[in-house]
């Protein structure tokens, strides 16, 4: 066995984000030797590894540069460039999840292509290659409205996704090749998380529940274990184990869901990395996400996924109306609050609606968790000087 820890040995990580800054929060707790490439000088990962590549992500010398520096590579973002990692890959460079994944999972369109051929229940849907293709179609009735609209790349945080309820919405649509799919009525989204690692060990995380913001199209809370009938979750875990094994992933894969009127479980989309439906596992399960991913990108015995307490996880956002320098309102009322813990991520200048960190409240008692949550949603306000 290789040995990981307080050596040589070197993980490299594509981008910078909080998801990266997360994962990092775990290798320094096993003393892994970290190197990390993004394009953002001020990326909040550059504090936390032990060498910061400043380079795009999207161009092939960068990245293969880079690689030849780590041991294993891995990503925290899905826009990288995948001929670059397939190069990596044919030069023994281990890749999880591996390019041939990523592949499946970077365009919708293909993601969608893929669900339909595996057999794995999604929203009907179409593929056009442009706006006007779209319009087109709509014109055509092959599709109708009301429906939702994606782009098929460079979507992330509610952008790239519409819902179209007319057409002068649609017409307004920027222009890209996109997919339209059915406006599904739904009880709930869900979504589980699966890790996977080399020698084939296999878990789920409890089914958790998300509750949107209507305007940003952004989780606003994820709630575990999911407030669902048990023979629901069990489907629902069943579903992504099926997914997990069709991607043939190493690593985490988060599987997102729509629970039907009917109680039928449909995927939405999927991501092959840590993801903001397991933010809640950092303070309520027994191995969080970040820690699950090493574990499993370095073929180590996956973690007890089980949850400790009840968790809610609030995203914190900029404020509409507010950018610049970001200050964190009432940070210090919501930490005298039970079981409350903030994560803040790391960048400095705040925009309505971007990501700036989470707060995690665990509690016994999953409704009075769900009751906190509203408390520090409605004190902590994220604005700029």
């Amino acid at each position: 066995m290789i040995n990981y820890f307080s050596s040589d040995f070197t993980l490299g990580i594509l981008g910078g984000g909080q998801l990266g800054k997360m994962l990092l929060y775990e290798t320094r707790k096993f003393d892994i030797r970290t190197i990390v490439l993004d394009p953002n000088a001020e990326a909040p990962c550059r504090i936390a590894c032990d060498e910061f590549t400043r380079g795009d992500l999207m161009d092939f010398d960068t990245v293969v540069n880079f690689g030849r520096k780590a041991d294993v590579l891995t990503f925290e973002i899905e826009a990288v460039n995948v001929e670059a990692l397939e190069k990596l890959e044919s030069e023994g460079i281990k890749v999880y999840p591996s390019s041939k994944t990523l592949k499946k999972i970077q365009d919708k369109g293909v993601q969608k292509n893929f669900f339909t051929s595996h057999e794995i229940p999604t929203a009907r849907y179409q593929k056009y290659s442009s706006k006007m293709a779209f319009l087109e179609g709509l014109q055509k009735g092959e599709i109708s409205l009301p429906l939702v609209w994606k782009s098929t790349t460079g979507g992330y945080d509610g952008k790239g996704v519409a819902v179209v309820k007319n057409l002068q919405t649609a017409e307004d649509l920027p222009e890209t090749a996109c997919i339209a799919e059915d406006l599904i009525p739904f009880k709930n989204e869900l979504a589980v998380i699966v890790a996977r690692n080399p020698s084939g060990e296999v878990k789920t995380y409890p089914v958790v529940e998300m509750e949107f913001h209507p305007e940003a199209n952004q989780v606003e809370y994820v709630i575990c274990p999911a407030r669902i009938d048990a023979a629901v979750a069990e489907k629902a875990r069943n579903v992504a184990e099926k997914v997990s094994k069709a991607y043939e992933h190493i690593g985490l894969l988060a599987v997102e869901m729509f629970q039907t009127e009917e109680d039928e479980i449909l995927v939405n989309e999927v991501a092959p990395r840590p993801h903001n439906s397991g933010h809640y596992s950092i303070e309520a399960a027994f191995t969080n996400q970040f820690e699950q991913h090493l574990r499993a990108i370095l073929d180590l015995p996956l973690g007890d996924t089980e949850s400790k307490a009840g968790g809610v996880m609030v995203n914190l956002v900029g404020e509409e109306g507010y950018s610049g320098n970001v200050v964190y309102e009432n940070i210090s009322e919501i930490m005298k609050l039970k079981g409350v813990t903030p994560h803040i991520y790391g960048k400095k200048i705040t925009r309505p609606f971007r990501k700036m960190g989470h707060v995690t409240i665990v509690n016994a008692d999953l409704s009075k968790a769900r009751q906190i949550a509203e408390e520090v949603k409605n004190k902590i306000r994220v604005i700029s000087e």
